[in-house]
């Protein structure tokens, strides 16, 4: 079958590969036929080392596709069944679990360190045991989660990361409380979900701060009250905080200078939410009194912060009610062999999102 292929941690190109199979069906275990997957800026951090991953790797973790084989013992999935691929599904028996954090369960990421597709130069990794680059994965059981019928392979897709990810920030997280004065620093597809969650949470300011032009201006389209340039912040947070910092600011770009900048655009007793995935040597510091005196709150959110399953089912609901918009995430819609241009695009940050069509 096709695939988009990393050789080693470093390039910054795909080679596109049909020479790949997808292997490990067995106990336990459901074989997917990818039908869409979005390009997550999480991919390009593993491409470049930046998370760890072992290489070779096939990148992408936020999929959708239908079943087509089932291996020994599992229940609730046939053939045919479409489904979104949750690349951190929980175990439900962990402690983690137990104590209703499903979404910091580990018992998944054992199998990052399984390769689950081979070719004739040997075996290769999914980017977080997954690898949705790919026409066909094979993956635990419980990273097929059931989608309904009305639900288009591409909205499911992003449904799978980003859009839980950054909805959930704002919903289970920050639990942003009704005309709050909200910011978010970066605005890609997960700092417009986030946008969104605040929005829905009845947020009264919503402040969306980007470098790039397209995107401050997709963020209006989403639910901003304004949009900034970075260097415009200070004076957003003058004019509309009167100088006393907003009551959540997210960090959506995975720096330690951008976490600092959201610390200092928070007010007393505020929220600073840290979404974005950063790297293990960059360390973001803070001098104790302020930690103390200014009793801001740092709450750090992985994948939604919640129990991913209903986070899923909340999304799905708040679409089909209108109140949130995910086929606009999608700004281009690329075929696998285009993955490097969806990748430079990317880059840039010319795109919200990229549905990639396996």
């Amino acid at each position: 079958m096709r695939a988009a292929l990393l050789s080693e941690i470093g390039q910054d190109k795909l080679e596109v590969v049909d020479d790949m199979e997808a292997v490990g069906l067995g106990p336990g275990k459901v074989r997917i036929r990818i039908k869409a997957t979005g390009l997550c800026h999480s991919d390009l951090s593993a491409m470049s080392g930046v998370l760890p991953q072992p290489a070779p790797f096939i990148p992408g973790h936020e999929g959708s596709g239908v079943i087509t084989g089932v291996g020994e013992g599992v229940t609730g999935h046939k053939e045919g069944d479409r489904v979104l691929v949750c690349w951190l599904p929980p175990c439900g028996h962990c402690a983690a679990c137990r104590r209703g954090q499903g979404h910091l369960c580990l018992e998944s990421l054992v199998n990052a360190g399984i390769p689950n597709f081979r070719r004739a130069g040997g075996e290769v990794f999914g980017f977080a045991a997954t690898g949705t680059f790919a026409e066909e994965i094979v993956v635990a059981a419980n990273c097929a989660v059931p989608i309904p019928d009305d639900v288009p392979f591409d909205i499911a897709a992003l449904i799978g990361c980003g859009v839980t990810t950054g909805l959930g920030a704002a919903i289970n997280t920050a639990k942003v409380e009704a005309g709050s004065s909200v910011a978010v620093i970066g605005c890609g597809g997960v700092g417009i979900s986030v946008i969104q969650g605040a929005k829905v949470q009845g947020a009264a300011q919503i402040i969306a701060v980007d470098p790039v032009e397209s995107r401050r201006e997709a963020a209006l389209r989403f639910g901003a009250t304004e949009a900034v340039a970075p260097d415009a912040f200070d004076d957003a947070k003058a004019r509309i905080t009167s100088g006393e910092g907003f009551d959540y600011v997210f960090e959506v770009v995975g720096k330690s200078a951008t976490a600092g900048t959201a610390y200092r655009m928070t007010r007393r007793g505020g929220s600073v939410v840290i979404v974005g995935a950063g790297a293990l040597d960059d360390n973001f510091q803070i001098d104790m009194f302020s930690l103390f005196f200014d009793e801001k709150k740092i709450l750090p959110s992985l994948y939604g912060g919640g129990d991913v399953l209903r986070s899923y089912a909340r999304t799905i609901e708040l679409w089909r009610a209108g109140r949130i918009d995910l086929a606009g995430l999608i700004t281009h819609r690329v075929r696998l062999t285009e993955i490097n241009e969806a990748l430079d695009q990317m880059r840039t940050g010319a795109a919200l999102r990229t549905c990639i069509e396996i």
